[in-house]
């Protein structure tokens, strides 16, 4: 589909927006890197943009869409009203509003950020991952048998690393306690403890509905950092620059995979992402672990776009464009 098509760009703010809506200066910054490189590759490819920050009143989508009726939503969002978890909301709104949207919809968007229930989905169709225990708030705070040190505690409904620091790495009791209640209070929601799973970082990109294309994989290195020092993905190790310089902290192309591995990477991670019902483009990350064991740490809906991220690049080194995937994204909106 390359006809000139009407989209609406639809993106989360963190705050009222204007009376006139006009977002000209909240996307005049540098923390809106994807949102200006999805509009500057829409105007490109000569498609009619027009863009709405939302924030905590969905009837904004909805005036806007009865006044200007675009052919298809850019679905940007990854949150509503500060809430991570309503991100589901606004693909459930554009369903009932019946206007073909691009990314995931509710279910996936549910399944992927309750980490518990997307892991006991891949429980039942025997996908490797690490075992873990949900402790919501309210209740005692009692690591079980089942779980041996060292653990990795994380809140439950979060993606982007986001309340993922050194603290999270656990090796007594003490500290699992500590860390499972700063979680319950300072985050306001339930926290995971899971097994640390020692190995390689690879994140893998997926782009489809039902036919899926698997671009190279990307790893996360982390050269600077001592041997005796747990390796994983802070927040601060995936957005702070300055941190990543000081531990060597680098996303290269994943290199001396073994004959067949490759493979088998993407057959379970094709296989994730169809079990937790992502669609138009997801990145699933796992570990590899030097036995040769594949371990799911979670699936990302609707990953991060910028041109410079994982995705995109992974689809550049594809052979893909970054205009040309943009367009596939749209085109994918349209076909279930």
């Amino acid at each position: 589909m390359k006809k000139k098509l009407k989209v609406l760009v639809l993106f989360d703010i963190s705050c009222h927006p204007p009376k006139d809506l006009d977002f000209s200066g909240e996307l005049d910054s540098d923390e809106r890197i994807t949102e200006n490189d999805v509009i500057d590759a829409l105007n490109r490819l000569g498609h009619e943009v027009r863009v709405l920050g939302v924030f905590d009143d969905p009837g904004l989508i909805v005036d806007e869409i009865k006044s200007h009726p675009p052919d298809v939503v850019f679905n940007l969002p990854e949150q509503f009203n500060n809430k991570s978890a309503y991100e589901r909301n606004v693909a459930s709104l554009l369903q009932m509003l019946d206007i073909p949207y691009t990314g995931s919809g509710p279910t996936g968007l549910t399944l992927c950020k309750n980490k518990g229930m997307s892991k006991e989905i891949l429980a039942y169709h025997r996908i490797d991952f690490p075992d873990f225990m949900i402790y919501p708030r309210g209740t005692a705070i009692k690591r079980s048998k089942n779980l041996g040190f060292p653990l990795f505690i994380k809140p439950l409904q979060e993606e982007g690393s986001y309340g993922i620091s050194q603290g999270s790495f656990v090796e007594n009791d003490q500290a699992f306690e500590d860390r499972i209640r700063f979680i319950h209070e300072k985050m306001d929601q339930e926290a995971m403890a899971e097994e640390f799973i020692d190995g390689r970082e690879l994140y893998v990109s997926i782009l489809g509905n039902q036919r899926l294309s698997v671009f190279p994989f990307r790893e996360v290195v982390f050269s600077k950092m001592p041997d005796d020092r747990p390796q994983f993905s802070t927040f601060k190790a995936k957005w702070d620059e300055d941190y990543r310089e000081r531990w060597g902290i680098q996303n290269i192309f994943a290199k001396t995979l073994s004959n067949g591995l490759p493979e088998k990477i993407a057959r379970i991670c094709k296989k994730v992402y169809r079990v937790l019902r992502i669609k138009g483009y997801g990145r699933i990350d796992l570990r590899l672990t030097p036995e040769g064991r594949v371990v799911i740490l979670e699936a990302n809906p609707n990953p991060g776009l910028a041109a410079q991220e994982e995705f995109a690049m992974s689809a550049q080194k594809a052979g893909i464009s970054f205009d040309e995937l943009i367009q596939r994204i749209l085109n994918l909106a349209f076909k279930n």
